[in-house]
């Protein structure tokens, strides 16, 4: 066997040049894997579409066609080879591929995998490779002027019509920069006598053993029959071997492990990964061989019947989880550009804040290798949705269905066996659309609005083209499509719609009863945060609200003079139609406001992390009725205005902080109801804890009004409710402004967490400057300790050290009167803890309306 990689892209050049298919350009280096703009951006012929308003200025980019060309002189051996193939792994996305001025083929899929045998076109020594991309805006918009078909809300209108990545085409947090490219690898194959053209690894678990079994297609075309042959290495060393000679069909191999070491999702045990290997030989030459990296688990969605309705919980190893994450994106528009190291720091950062799993939602793409070996290392698991989101699909079309047959197989062959893989589910809000957005315009329901895609319709034309669309959903994603996965993965459950209530479809997929829910009445419905205390989903997949990117990430694409949230930079980088408007109301019902900009952007994300954590606290203590809860959204795909929690560089806002204490395996949380106060204690512990809780009614400046110590004991997996208290008698008129409560859970000494609540809303909070300071020293192995104190109430205390993205232990926390608290931070390159404690900026709520408090926010910020 041998390989030969025509791509090269994370190193340099590798001989790859493009330019725009009317010839009227000179040919100009490329990157492979890559995109058309941002080798345009790379050579300075546009200017960088995430600055300013210069997305406008790139959108002939997407109208245009393109053409690339790479000369190569592949290894002579490769020309000798039975079976040579290019091997495409991702063309974006309407392309004509020439090997030496033969056509090889077409593609019009960026999610498949394309294979041409080259056999009789490559040859020795020098050859030429030539692919032609076609305009997607083009095609999409000849298409939708053919046949209109719903889309997402602000996308640019016919990317159904494409099996593309939908959010290329825009979405509410996201540019309008349809890609053109070669955005994964390519590569040329060379086999002899046989190739193996399908492995499925699985995992049968019984009497604390497991079977580990390699089912093998092989594609043979000369010479005597191949040996098979599985080998299975734990993370100990340990080898066990199987091997069977071909016999002309599809057959398995299989070991038994007798003592597996399992794979555990983040928080809830270790995760050792077991080496794979599936190889082809013959006459102790290797003919084709692939490796895998496998954990050993089981996973189940369970829905049963309960109080409640149906339950939607994920059962692993043999025990229930609360399941604790977020929803992913492409991190970035331009999805090749995304390195290593950043996919890395994404993903170890969800881990970092407590999560368990990440929802890869249906509006951009299946992720690539690397995202799911880090969800395998990190122990994320994986809600899977197919790329389908927020449209109206020609899902009629024979030839549109056959080509994502091989999608769906390409992906799922090359996804099942992961230890991270939780969840296949067919699409985003498709099943929401035929419900409650209008698309269902058939006869049967006569009080629909007509949507406006369908203005230039007649009512009867609109109906019977709404009535086509809404059968051939049903027929897909209920039939067709989980036919397709019960053959390619029986062993992975699969769900419809996200939202949906299951089956009878289209009935009430906001039941609250059954299947899993997103809530956007706090965005989209301008609701308070308490609204979220209202919702008792059975497993809740959406729920989300924005903030303004930091300061930081502010300077990336505004000049100074757009440094007000109503200027056109500032308009131009929020996609949301209502959202500075909502983030503005929900400010000053919550907050004073703050007088200038820069504090602006700041308490954004502190009214971001106090609405999301109403909702993730409170369907934590209901985790007997709700499986789960996943924000939207974990990270950004450009710098911009979004519901993220880490912005497009990665830096922390204060949600991220916020989610690693609400999604701490034990979570002290106060449900207040002035002047009543629960305090409860979830866990997700797979054994009982007990410790005590101590609570103290005390004023912003430290007085102790009433205090009390209350035992505490949660069961593994549960959530309790330790005590109601009633300061009906303490608090009053005349001192509620200045009182609050201040929980802390303690064990052997020692406080795990602390919680504090107010009695009014943190614009009435009646707050002084809190005197905060902090003290730096050398923790030693490359850690540096932050010991931090105030004077008064310190409400969501930062730090901050300017020009390093930092991150703390904890972070825009609280602090009450006379107390401190120890957080840690790498060490930062080049600084000691005494030139970190000088540099370091600390500021609170009291900071974002004081009068004079304006540098803690500026340019140089201000040390305390």
């Amino acid at each position: 066997m041998i390989d030969y990689s025509l791509s090269d892209a994370r190193e340099g050049w590798a001989g790859w040049e493009f330019r725009r298919a009317d010839g009227g350009d000179a040919w100009l280096p490329a990157r492979v894997p890559g995109t058309v703009h941002t080798d345009l951006l790379e050579n300075g012929r546009i200017p960088d579409p995430f600055v300013g308003d210069n997305e406008s200025r790139v959108r002939w980019v997407s109208e245009c066609d393109w053409e690339y060309r790479r000369v190569f002189s592949p290894p002579a051996e490769m020309t000798r080879r039975e079976a040579a193939a290019l091997v495409c792994d991702g063309l974006d996305t309407l392309a004509e591929v020439h090997l030496n001025g033969q056509r090889l083929g077409r593609a019009d899929n960026m999610h498949r995998q394309w294979r041409w045998n080259v056999r009789g076109a490559l040859r020795a020594g020098e050859n030429e490779l030539r692919i032609l991309f076609r305009s997607p805006l083009a095609y999409a918009a000849s298409s939708q002027a053919a046949r209109p078909l719903p889309g997402a809300e602000g996308a640019l209108a016919g990317g159904p019509h494409l099996r593309k990545a939908a959010c290329h085409f825009g979405w509410d947090w996201g540019i309008q920069t349809p890609t053109m490219g070669i955005w994964k690898d390519l590569r040329l194959e060379g086999r002899d006598g046989a190739r193996l053209d399908d492995v499925f690894l699985r995992q049968k678990h019984s009497n604390g053993a497991a079977t580990v079994s390699a089912e093998v297609a092989v594609e043979h075309w000369s010479g005597p029959a191949p040996a098979m042959r599985l080998k299975v290495v734990a993370p100990s060393g340990e080898a066990l071997e199987s091997a069977a000679e071909w016999r002309g069909t599809a057959q398995a191999l299989s070991v038994e492990i007798a003592r597996p070491q399992l794979w555990n999702p983040n928080g809830l045990g270790g995760r050792p990964l077991y080496a794979a290997e599936v190889s082809l030989e013959r006459d102790g030459r290797i003919l084709d061989c692939r490796r895998f990296r496998l954990g050993l688990r089981t996973i189940e969605l369970r829905r049963a019947p309960d109080a409640w309705g149906e339950s939607f919980v994920f059962i692993v190893n043999g025990a229930p989880m609360f399941a604790k994450g977020s929803n992913w994106i492409p991190p970035d528009a331009f999805i090749p550009r995304t390195d290593d190291a950043k996919l890395e720091r994404l993903v170890r950062a969800a881990a970092e804040s407590n999560q368990n799993m990440l929802r890869v939602w249906g509006g951009g793409v299946y992720a690539d290798e690397r995202f799911y070996d880090l969800c395998d290392k990190f122990g994320l698991l994986v809600w899977q949705d197919f790329p389908f989101a927020c449209g109206v699909y020609p899902l009629d079309d024979a030839d549109f269905v056959e080509n994502i047959r091989r999608e769906v197989a390409d992906n799922a062959r090359r996804i099942r066996h992961r230890a991270c893989l939780a969840l296949w589910c067919g699409n985003n809000e498709m099943e929401e659309g035929w419900t409650h957005w209008g698309w269902d315009f058939s006869g049967n329901n006569s009080g629909a609005e007509k949507p406006a895609v369908w203005a230039g319709l007649s009512d009867a034309a609109a109906a019977s083209l709404s009535a086509e669309m809404k059968s051939a959903y049903d027929e897909f994603f209920h039939r067709t499509l989980p036919e397709w996965m019960a053959r390619l993965d029986a062993d992975t459950a699969y769900w419809p719609s996200s939202p949906s209530s299951g089956p009878p479809f289209f009935a009430a997929p906001r039941s609250g009863k059954s299947g899993d829910a997103h809530y956007w009445g706090v965005w989209h419905g301008r609701r308070p945060f308490s609204a979220y205390r209202d919702e008792f989903p059975r497993f809740m997949s959406e729920f989300g609200f924005q903030s303004l990117p930091p300061m930081e990430t502010v300077r990336r694409f505004a000049d100074e003079s757009e440094w007000n949230i109503s200027s056109h930079v500032m308009d131009y980088h929020q996609r949301s139609p209502v959202g500075n408007a909502v983030i503005l109301s929900q400010m000053a019902d919550n907050f004073l406001l703050p007088p200038d900009f820069a504090r602006q952007v700041w308490l954004s994300g502190v009214l971001q992390a106090e609405g999301i954590r109403f909702g993730a606290e409170h369907w934590r203590r209901n985790m007997r009725r709700v499986g789960g809860a996943l924000y939207w959204q974990l990270n950004d795909c450009w710098p911009a205005a979004s519901w993220s929690s880490l912005d497009y560089f990665g830096r922390w806002k204060a949600l991220h902080y916020a989610a690693k204490r609400f999604f701490a395996p034990l979570l002290l949380s106060i449900e207040d109801a002035p002047p009543r106060m629960a305090i409860h204690l979830s866990s997700d512990l797979r054994a009982e804890w007990a410790g005590e809780i101590w609570w103290r009614l005390e004023t912003t400046d430290g007085e102790t009004l009433r205090r009390g110590r209350e035992s505490a004991r949660a069961g593994a997996l549960s959530s309790v409710l330790v005590k109601t208290l009633d300061f009906g008698g303490e608090v009053n008129d005349e001192n509620r402004r200045r009182v609050l409560l201040v929980a802390e859970l303690r064990r052997d000494g020692r406080t795990l967490a602390r919680q504090t609540a107010p009695f009014v809303p943190n614009k009435r909070l009646r707050l002084s400057d809190p005197g905060l300071r902090a003290k730096a020293t050398d923790a030693g192995g490359g850690i540096f300790r932050v010991e931090v104190s105030a004077l008064s109430l310190a409400r969501f205390a930062e730090l901050k050290l300017p020009g390093r993205d930092v991150v703390f232990s904890d972070n825009y926390f609280d602090l009450p009167a006379g107390r401190s608290v120890c957080v840690e931070c790498p060490a930062p390159a080049g600084m000691t803890a005494a030139q970190m404690g000088k540099a370091l900026e600390i500021r609170s709520l009291w900071h974002s309306f004081a009068p004079g408090a304006a540098g803690y926010f500026g340019a140089a910020g201000k040390v305390c």
